[in-house]
């Protein structure tokens, strides 16, 4: 089976080839035949009920300075490709979700992936809260007094953006910080939506552990030890990565949401876990396919590449109503 595949994400010139997930999905992709293509977001447009990308054929290849060759652009009519990898970075912001619109017109007789209507209607702090008994105390809102409350309860606790991304504005607040006022300013001057509070969980000294699920399925982890003195265990905020395995606990989480993500065409998921409790749902561009693949000796690539194969030739997949 050979598929036309095109690519959307952020530029190709700057990834780090070592550690990018879309890089090796796209070299799975091309070792198994596949023709690609890549545009950035911003090329994607819709004229006349018809969605475009103004993309070029891609070809890569894992050599650092020269991972990739990309021909003259042309004008793709995205029904006319198979798959479409929906990969560019958050954060999940209004243009993003607009891309999810646009994609909805051609999935799923092109297949998108992830499937873009629950791409949109999962973003990674609030569809989690839809699975019972998997996060610690957590409360989302935009109420100093609640906010305060809830320190007073809990003592030590985490604030964040609902809708950030790689550790960024990620705050701790001990007990005897006297910052919370402060940054309850600040991020109602940055963000016009609710903010995040929850427990801190001293477990992540140990480190939060990214899990990797295809198509409903676990298929490996790789844990991020963070930094000493940093809460934040991101490997963009210098966590090290460690190989790992998945406890009994961890299995049962992902048995627990693996379901709903395969009924929603969310075929490559990543989650984060410390200690008992899961954290992020990841379905936007998840990453850790790399690390995980130098630890165990697995090509995740080549299982989510099944999975799209295997749901090509299915003809897509209905959406749950």
């Amino acid at each position: 089976m050979s598929l036309a595949v095109a690519i959307q994400m952020d530029p190709i010139e700057p990834i780090d080839i070592d550690a990018d997930s879309s890089f090796v999905l796209a070299l799975e992709a091309q070792r198994r035949g596949h023709g690609l293509f890549h545009y950035l977001p911003k090329n994607l447009f819709l004229k006349n009920g018809r969605v475009y990308a103004k993309a070029r054929p891609l070809k890569v290849r894992r050599e650092k300075g020269n991972h990739f060759t990309m021909g003259a652009p042309e004008t793709l009519d995205l029904a006319t490709m198979d798959v479409v990898l929906l990969r560019q970075d958050p954060p999940f912001d209004m243009a993003y979700i607009t891309t999810t619109h646009l994609l909805e017109h051609v999935h799923p007789r092109t297949l998108v992936v992830n499937d873009p209507v629950h791409v949109r209607n999962a973003p990674e702090k609030l569809f989690i809260t839809h699975f019972e008994g998997v996060l610690p105390p957590t409360l989302i809102t935009s109420d100093k007094v609640e906010i305060e409350a809830f320190r007073a309860e809990h003592k030590d606790i985490i604030l964040k953006p609902l809708f950030g991304n790689g550790g960024a504005g990620v705050f701790r607040i001990t007990p005897e910080d006297e910052n919370l006022s402060s940054l309850l300013e600040m991020f109602t001057l940055m963000y016009r939506e609710p903010i995040i509070v929850q427990r801190y969980l001293p477990e992540v000294r140990a480190g939060d552990k990214r899990i990797i699920l295809v198509d409903g399925v676990a298929k490996g982890a790789v844990l991020r030890v963070p930094q000493k003195g940093e809460a934040r265990a991101n490997l963009h905020a210098g966590a090290a990565a460690v190989k790992t395995t998945l406890t009994k606990r961890e299995r049962e989480l992902c048995e627990k949401i693996g379901p709903a993500l395969k009924s929603r065409g969310l075929i490559f998921v990543g989650i984060d876990v410390i200690g008992d409790y899961l954290t992020e749902i990841n379905v936007t561009s998840p990453t850790g396919l790399q690390q995980i693949g130098r630890f165990d000796g697995v090509s995740l690539e080549a299982d989510i590449w099944d999975a799209i194969e295997a749901k090509r030739s299915a003809g897509g997949a209905a959406r749950p109503t």
